[in-house]
């Protein structure tokens, strides 16, 4: 602070007898605006204020020098750190050097995510094999007796799993694998009995109630794997159920071959998860306490029941219109879960991007820009990948009503819900996407109850204001300095 309030030249003296002793020089004083001693301040953190993008980053300067709000106060006339940093932001000009390169903290290779894709699609050729075991009588809307109870067990599968996934992934963070391992050895098992539960809860056939109860407990081992970084291991016990699925294409195994393909599947995911928990337990500490509250996973599930509402009502929903002539899009589900290998990578790619935006941001203005930008441009690859699929499988399986550009569009529309929601819920905002998610599925629910239009043209419309609610969101957050801390 000491640079600001340098002295100026001397005033030349007149002539003195020599034999007069001089008198001490005098010195003009200070300009006005030196007295102010936030100017001094902004000559001190000059370099500071001018890399500055917004007045938090110097407001955190000051916190972390020591300065408190009494200090603020006495010393420079400010209420508090913020204030102080807004007018130093105001006095210092931007000057902005060119960001050194980095490394991205975010860069992956696609390879993996391509594997995940794989291990999400593999699971739906185990509905194509199971096929026999839901024969015989028939429910109101023409599906098997006991389907309802079927895809009830799903979603509370896929929400339970959600939370579950969340809250061991946090757990592996603060503390390792075992106590990820932990979290997994209670939740799995408990989640797989409620979704069983919830598929007995509706009269069904033995062969549907069985499979129910399959998919539950793959479901349950298959979130071990995956929270685990199992995936390769998850794949192998795969095999089985693509080979069978694959082989469907040509010729028709007996009953007993289907059944048995799923069964080698069921008690090799089992057993590989069971191992995994086993391995994490062995040397494991004494367990810490749980770092989080117990409604700290909620928003997580809630919004995976949202999405295994919505994705229901994208497969089922001219079959539960009682639309005449009605087929389940299963090519458009295949497509959707297919897409997640790339919709897991481009997040990874987008939070990278939003860090270089960030590093070449002078301005909040410019900063936003930048991140609308990074957004738009994963969220169009997205999409694009997601229609290229779509397309794929709608050729391969035509088994189900065609691909119309309505039902693209509202596919397309889903896709970006889905992916907008992930990226919120990566950045911690995870209440906002699981109430949109939830608003969406009541709607589309709402409207197939009371037959307000066909069901394709009301996902289009509901999950067309979701995404545009969603990316909103996401845009303000990503704007944001403190969202990349």
């Amino acid at each position: 602070m000491s640079g600001l309030l340098r002295l100026v030249p001397d005033e030349p003296e007149p002539a003195h007898d020599l034999a007069t002793t001089a008198e001490p020089t005098r010195r003009r004083p200070g300009p006005r605006w030196a007295a102010d001693p936030v100017d001094a301040l902004a000559e001190e953190l000059a370099e500071v204020c001018a890399v500055a993008v917004h007045p938090d980053e110097i407001a955190a300067v000051l916190e972390a020098d020591g300065l408190t709000g009494e200090q603020i106060t006495e010393r420079y006339g400010r209420r508090d750190a913020f204030e102080l940093a807004a007018e130093l932001y105001a006095r210092v000009p931007r000057s902005h050097p060119e960001p050194a390169p980095r490394a991205d903290p975010w860069k992956a290779r696609p390879g993996p995510f391509a594997l995940r894709a794989l291990v999400f699609t593999l699971p739906g050729f185990g509905y194509s094999l199971g096929a026999p075991l839901m024969t015989g009588a028939r429910d109101g809307y023409g599906m098997p007796l006991g389907t309802v109870g079927l895809v009830a067990s799903a979603l509370v599968a896929w929400a339970w799993n959600q939370g579950l996934a969340h809250r061991a992934y946090v757990r592996l963070a603060s503390g390792g694998r075992p106590a990820a391992g932990r979290c997994l050895r209670w939740g799995a098992p408990l989640g797989a009995l409620l979704a069983t539960a919830a598929a007995l809860t509706v009269p069904g056939t033995a062969g549907v109630r069985s499979f129910a109860a399959g998919q539950a407990l793959y479901l349950g081992a298959a979130t071990v794997l995956l929270v685990l970084g199992r995936e390769r291991l998850l794949l192998l016990t795969l095999l089985p159920t693509a080979a069978g699925g694959a082989a469907l294409l040509a010729v028709q195994p007996p009953t007993a071959l289907r059944v048995l393909l799923l069964l080698t599947t069921l008690a090799g995911v089992l057993g590989v998860a069971a191992h995994e928990i086993l391995r994490t337990g062995r040397d494991a500490p004494a367990e810490p306490p749980d770092p989080l509250s117990p409604l700290a996973s909620l928003p997580y599930g809630l919004f995976g029941l949202g999405c295994g509402v919505l994705t229901t009502l994208a497969a089922l929903g001219d079959v539960l219109r009682h639309t005449p002539g009605a087929r389940t899009a299963g090519a458009a589900v295949i497509a959707l879960t297919l897409s997640m290998g790339a919709a897991e990578w481009l997040l990874y790619r987008c939070r990278g991007r939003s860090l270089a935006a960030l590093a070449r941001a002078t301005t909040p203005r410019r900063l936003l820009a930048g991140v609308a930008r990074v957004l738009g441009g994963c969220v169009a690859g997205y999409l694009a990948a997601l229609t290229v699929l779509a397309l794929a499988t709608g050729a391969l399986w035509q088994d189900g009503p065609p691909l119309t550009a309505r039902r693209l569009a509202a596919l397309l529309a889903l896709g970006a819900v889905l992916w907008t929601g992930l990226l919120l819920q990566a950045f911690a905002a995870a209440w906002i996407p699981a109430a949109v998610c939830l608003a969406a599925a009541g709607a589309e629910t709402a409207a197939l109850a009371l037959d307000v239009s066909a069901p394709a043209t009301v996902q289009l419309v509901v999950c067309t204001g979701a995404a545009a609610a969603l990316l909103t969101v996401a845009t303000a957050t990503l704007g944001r300095l403190t969202t990349h801390r």
